[in-house]
């Protein structure tokens, strides 16, 4: 018996192979497709930010605007998206909406508004990326999960920062099985202590 969503809500996340058919409708210009993925999307990427970004860095503008910032301009530069699938959307998402909440913070402080913010975006509230290795890897982990292969990193993220069941990493990483998908992310994991580990052995050898 497979584990229990661990997020409420979570069966508005898309099946894998809805998401591909919306992207490759999307990319030739289908504009119900692309309001599809931004329907499907938007509450994924909701709870993201609200587990994953600072209280600062909400408080600049309302998450839920910086959200539809961010998917409004994935879905307008999908061109520059040359893979398929779930898992490498989300990743694709994840990344412009850390540059959405960057290019805030940027303007916010030429204005004063702000004290300087940790560009890691490390929340000190219950993120369940710090919980899991410490508020003080976070610059440590996001470099050592760059160094990942596409698949792994995925993996990382869907369960990680999206709190994936292995059922649904296994649709969006188009794995046979939940047990498939539980062997990726195993290794994942392991790749990704492996580089924390020889960058924190760097740094003491030096």
């Amino acid at each position: 018996m497979d584990e229990v969503d661990p997020i409420p809500g979570g069966d508005d996340r898309p099946p894998h192979s809805a998401t591909e058919v919306l992207l490759t409708r999307a990319r030739i210009g289908d504009i119900e497709a692309r309001e599809e993925l931004y329907q499907r999307f938007l509450p994924v990427l909701l709870r993201w930010a609200h587990r994953r970004l600072p209280l600062r860095a909400r408080d600049l503008t309302e998450t839920a605007d910086i959200v539809q910032i961010t998917l409004l301009r994935s879905l307008n530069r999908l061109e520059k998206f040359d893979a398929y699938g779930e898992g490498a959307f989300l990743s694709y998402l994840r990344r412009i909406l850390l540059n959405v909440v960057r290019e805030e913070i940027r303007r916010s402080s030429r204005r004063g508004t702000l004290d300087e913010l940790d560009e890691t975006l490390a929340s000190p509230y219950a993120s369940v990326v710090e919980q899991i290795i410490g508020q003080e890897q976070i610059e440590c982990y996001e470099r050592a999960l760059a160094l990942l292969d596409p698949e792994r990193q995925q993996a990382v993220l869907l369960r990680v920062e999206f709190g994936y069941s292995y059922s649904q990493i296994a649709e969006a990483l188009a794995k046979p099985s939940a047990d498939a998908a539980r062997m990726v992310v195993a290794r994942a994991f392991a790749a990704l202590a492996r580089t924390i580990d020889d960058e924190h052995s760097g740094r003491s050898a030096g």
